[in-house]
């Protein structure tokens, strides 16, 4: 029986598995979109595929009846844990009416839920790092115990409203966690061509807030770095920024051919490193995971995905008159 690492985080055998499902239905219900989009059903496909443990270890760490998440584009896992459904994203994906992102007026990945406290992001990247820093500061000013929790990518970590939000969350000691999702390419461009600190973390001690690197392959270390930060935040100790380190395994999004800019060895290597197979062999080491609890699994997850995209995709469309909804005063 192989070492039991969550019991010591706090977290029951439940709750790992539950962590393991969100990481696998993450990975099927992308997986599918990139079949839906290579048979031309559904536009755009821009991929969690590879940062699974990443996002839903963190999210796992936050309240999900009173924090509020501001995820960058690829953070399905993140949507997911806070109470976004499969049908929710094929609707989305499909730009049906019903997408609770944006009926149907946004891309793919442009994830937003008032219900579920799932702020809306937008094209620009790095525009919802300032957001979490305004909400936060909202809470305290309405004495709310929350926490805000806000994802980019490394590319995003250069641009000016990373440097903004990040200073004045520092300044005013707001409850923010700031996490930079580095999966090694922005775009075509590789890591050492956009940062020259070895870590995205090192920029933390700029703006008088703890940094730390931490792998991204393996959720139960962000589930526990992103609590910590969480409690920090909650006991008015201020922001801290936590790095995770993985790597994309799909290229940028459908629209990208990876082979120009980095070599199929290079992926398949990282293949190897696959956090969802990861996360399986550990929970099966420990006992909570069976190959026939495994498969049971699997086939309620594909069912659940078969079922979203029927639904979706025969879900109506918006109105075309409805284009100019929220656009004008009405």
């Amino acid at each position: 029986m192989a070492e039991n690492r969550h019991a010591a985080l706090g977290l029951s055998d439940e709750q790992v598995l539950e962590m393991y499902k969100t990481m696998v239905m993450a990975r099927k219900i992308d997986e599918r979109m990139w079949l839906l989009n290579r048979s031309g059903k559904i536009p755009f496909v821009i991929s969690c595929q590879g940062q699974e443990a990443a996002q839903v270890g963190a999210a796992f760490a936050l309240d999900r009846e009173k924090d509020y998440v501001l995820p960058y584009y690829r953070d399905m896992g993140v949507v997911l844990t806070f109470g976004m459904t499969a049908k929710d994203l094929m609707l989305s994906g499909f730009a049906k009416a019903e997408d609770p992102n944006s009926g149907g007026r946004q891309m793919p990945g442009h994830f937003g839920q008032k219900s579920n406290r799932i702020v809306t992001g937008s094209s620009p990247v790095t525009t919802q790092v300032p957001h979490a820093v305004g909400i936060a500061l909202a809470g305290r000013m309405e004495k709310k115990d929350i926490v805000t929790f806000v994802t980019f990518g490394e590319g995003s970590s250069n641009q000016g409203d990373f440097h903004e939000g990040a200073n004045f969350a520092g300044v005013h000691k707001l409850p923010v966690i700031f996490m930079c999702e580095n999966n090694k390419y922005a775009i075509s461009v590789p890591y050492e061509k956009q940062v020259a600190a070895k870590y995205v973390s090192d920029r933390a001690i700029g703006y008088g807030m703890p940094g730390f690197t931490i792998d991204g392959n393996d959720p139960l270390e962000v589930y526990k770095a992103v609590k910590e930060a969480a409690d920090r935040g909650r006991r008015g100790e201020g922001p801290t920024l936590i790095e995770t380190i993985s790597y994309r395994l799909t290229p940028h999004s459908s629209d990208d051919d990876d082979r120009s800019y980095r070599e199929q060895e290079e992926v398949a290597e990282a293949k190897k490193n696959d956090p969802n197979a990861k996360f399986a062999d550990y929970l099966k080491g420990c006992g909570v995971l069976t190959e026939e609890i495994d498969q049971t699994i699997q086939a309620e997850i594909m069912k659940t995905i078969n079922e979203a995209t029927d639904y979706a995709e025969n879900a109506a469309y918006a109105d075309p008159e409805s284009a100019l909804k929220h656009v004008y005063a009405e």
